[in-house]
């Protein structure tokens, strides 16, 4: 009895203030790791971003690639977005790219090409280390994420769908549904479509007269569940396994780049975009007649080889390109002849270059405060970049050379610093300048950093590799 009314000593007082609620902040708004798509942290999956600062960039694209009509077989089917800056990393690539993945896939880029083109897009990045230095491994990242971005789900749940009003026209399955995740699945549950009076073996035979699967092989997942005495009831888990089972190089290529294809198209889309971000994490280490080799197939996956994406020009692929790269890749592209249609030289005045310039003052002020915003405890006192001051911020920029990663880090640990001050409620310039000159600055390196990545001297590089 006697230890329920006993008291600590010591005690917090009731009306403690948040570490970040002096500066008017729920929380460090700025990330401490690199890009994540799949991460539920907004600061690092990219959801915050300030579109503007790269609308120069995106407007070339959507300019050349995304409201060119697919039914153009002469229009670009590969683009290069080329850093121009020696740094190497962290100058907003990334996370440039995982938005417009998000953009063409919001609407399927209907409202983009004032629907001349359904096209969803695909986000792709080689392993580190070497692990994708054939294209046979590149290929099967482009297989990963079509299978991570459920796009399969969505084909096959479109097919159904268009079988479904043709073989039952009096029954409404848009009804009763909140949304179209919840269509989707129960289109790919065989459990659902017979509690609804469907035939899913109907729907399939239906399927399959559509002319862009009768150049199937035979043990394509769908038209194999027919030849079966049960007909399995054919999900996206059939195609993981499909594709498992398939030899690595030549069968799992035809399968990406001729079957899936006929596979999308019959589904109604006329297009897809590949963004490969990180790209020269292939030619980093190649040598030159693998780097060759890489250039053959990918021009004859994309251009004139044996493939249903050859002819039709379903997959259009943008690579990210770090300065440097293009003299690393540059020899061999123009020996596979890739370089004579889709040249890599900044130096040449072409829609399929779309340069990614450095970061200016006035670009970092707008990324630092749509960070500070997305944080604000009260948005009636939002103001600008506070707690940093202006002349803050130009020194934060000149310490890191303009560099967005750089600078975000920096102003994520100028922020920690500061909070561990109780009677600090600004950063200003001497603040930036004592925790970060001289010997004893106090800028902390212990967490993982969104700049931590050693940036590689893609110049001197490029020079050795031409040596």
């Amino acid at each position: 009895m006697n230890k329920l009314l006993k008291k600590p000593k010591q005690q917090q007082p009731p009306n403690m203030e948040g570490r970040y609620q002096r500066f008017n902040l729920t929380d460090n708004p700025f990330p401490t790791e690199p890009v994540n798509k799949d991460s539920n942290d907004k600061r690092i999956n990219g959801e915050i971003y300030e579109g503007e600062i790269r609308s120069k960039e995106y407007a070339q694209i959507e300019e050349a690639f995304l409201k060119q009509p697919q039914s153009n077989l002469n229009r670009l089917r590969l683009g290069y977005i080329c850093d121009t800056s020696y740094i190497g990393r962290g100058n907003g690539k990334s996370a440039f790219l995982v938005n417009l993945m998000r953009k063409i896939n919001q609407e399927y880029c209907l409202d983009i090409s004032d629907e001349i083109n359904k096209c969803f897009a695909l986000y792709v990045t080689p392993e580190p280390g070497g692990r994708t230095k054939t294209f046979a491994s590149f290929v099967e990242l482009i297989f990963s994420s079509i299978l991570q971005s459920k796009f399969l789900d969505v084909c096959l749940a479109s097919l159904r769908m268009d079988a479904v009003s043709e073989v039952y026209p009096d029954i409404d399955l848009t009804a009763g549904f909140s949304d179209e995740r919840e269509l989707i699945d129960c289109l790919n549950s065989e459990t659902q479509l017979k509690l609804k009076g469907i035939d899913p073996a109907r729907l399939t035979n239906k399927i399959l007269e559509n002319d862009f699967f009768q150049a199937l092989p035979a043990d394509f997942p769908l038209t194999a569940s027919r030849r079966t005495l049960f007909e399995p009831f054919v999900t996206k888990k059939e195609f993981e396994n499909y594709f498992r089972n398939l030899k690595k190089g030549k069968e799992r290529i035809d399968f990406v780049f001729s079957h899936l294809v006929r596979l999308f198209m019959a589904a109604g889309f006329n297009g897809a975009y590949i963004l490969v971000d990180d790209f020269e994490r292939i030619p980093d280490f190649q040598s030159a007649r693998q780097k060759r080799d890489f250039a053959i197939e990918l021009r004859s996956c994309l251009l004139d080889g044996p493939y249903a994406n050859a002819k039709y020009g379903f997959y259009n692929m943008l690579l990210v390109l770090h300065a440097g790269v293009p003299q690393l890749i540059s020899d061999a592209w123009i020996l596979s002849g890739l370089g004579n249609r889709y040249p890599v030289s900044l130096k040449i005045d072409s829609k399929h270059l779309i340069a990614f310039e450095k970061l200016n003052r006035e670009h970092i002020s707008m990324l630092l405060k749509k960070y500070l915003t997305t944080y604000c405890l009260d948005h009636a006192k939002c103001d600008d970049l506070v707690p940093f001051t202006t002349d803050a911020i130009s020194l934060i920029a000149e310490i890191n050379e303009n560099n967005a990663a750089g600078i975000l880090r920096t102003c994520w640990d100028l922020l920690e610093n500061a909070s561990e001050d109780p009677n600090r409620d600004t950063i200003d310039k001497d603040f930036v300048k004592t925790k970060t000159e001289g010997p004893e600055h106090e800028i902390s390196n212990a967490s993982p950093g969104i700049d931590d990545f050693k940036a590689t001297d893609l110049m001197r590089k490029a020079t050795e590799n031409k040596l």
